[in-house]
């Protein structure tokens, strides 16, 4: 992932809702969000070249999300595959807490990492660079792109936007998971707006960039939310609601030329 808005314990009947967009190079092979062939309970996207994933869920009420940190035009070399790290919580029993907190000893062998780790209970937050870093998050909204967690780059802040006006237009008990009598129809209309958000490609002005050693032309190329580049690109947009009764996984993918050329949702009843 490049950008994850997340509100956490922001509603009783929602209290935890991520949306995020997921930016690589569109020749990458990857797996649509599914089942996990090798863990059933496990549901995502996942990455068919180094294995992991970007954004994860179990029927255990567990999740994982990450984002690459940006810095300089070198390539990162990294010994290992950030991807692992959403697929080793997922996959796992530790709580949010400890798996972060036993980051530190090898962090350092991962690309650069924004990781954030749900366990049903506590939401915690670790990344790599430009030091490790491992904290549970407070209650409220958060986002973050490739820099430093909430940082107040133009598409975090515009997720964030999106995530806050849409919870509050949200009427109580509206937690879609606990609707059993829904259609895919009327849940992908309720998540409509979230997608709308997730799906701007407008550039940001130039005194809002930030500078993270790319030079201004790709500072401005990579700004959008949403970004349209025949190469490297926002291949899918997720959006994932956790309840009571549930989690709600919906994704929408996307062609090199930004066309629309998938969709899924999925209701995933929890423990």
């Amino acid at each position: 992932m490049c950008l994850i808005a997340i509100a956490w314990k922001t509603r009783p009947d929602l209290p935890l809702v991520l949306i995020a967009n997921r930016d690589e190079l569109h020749a990458r092979p990857t797996a649509a969000a599914g089942p996990d062939p090798e863990a059933p309970d496990v549901y995502g996207g996942r990455d068919l070249g180094r294995g992991g994933s970007w954004l994860q869920v179990t029927a255990r009420r567990r999740l994982a999300a990450v984002t690459n940190v940006r810095a300089g035009r070198d390539v990162d070399t990294a010994a290992r595959s950030r991807g692992w790290l959403v697929r080793d919580f997922v996959r796992g029993d530790r709580s949010a807490g400890d798996f972060a907190r036993a980051l530190e000893a090898d962090a350092a062998d991962y690309g650069r990492f924004n990781l954030l780790l749900w366990d049903g209970d506590a939401l915690w937050f670790a990344g790599n660079h430009p030091g490790f870093d491992a904290r549970a998050v407070t209650p409220g909204l958060h986002a973050m792109s490739n820099g430093a967690f909430d940082a107040p780059w133009p598409k975090s802040t515009s997720a964030a936007r999106t995530l806050q006006q849409w919870i509050e237009r949200q009427p109580p008990g509206a937690g879609i998971d606990r609707d059993a009598a829904a259609t895919g129809e009327t849940v992908d209309a309720q998540l409509a707006p979230l997608f709308a958000g997730l799906r701007d490609t407008r550039t940001a002005p130039d005194a809002a960039l930030p500078d993270t050693g790319v030079g201004l032309a790709l500072e401005r190329r990579l700004s959008p939310p949403f970004i349209e580049d025949p190469v490297y690109g926002t291949r899918c947009s997720s959006v994932v609601l956790a309840g009571a009764g549930g989690l709600v996984f919906a994704e929408r993918r996307f062609a090199a030329a930004g066309g629309a050329v998938g969709a899924s949702l999925a209701r995933i009843p929890t423990a």
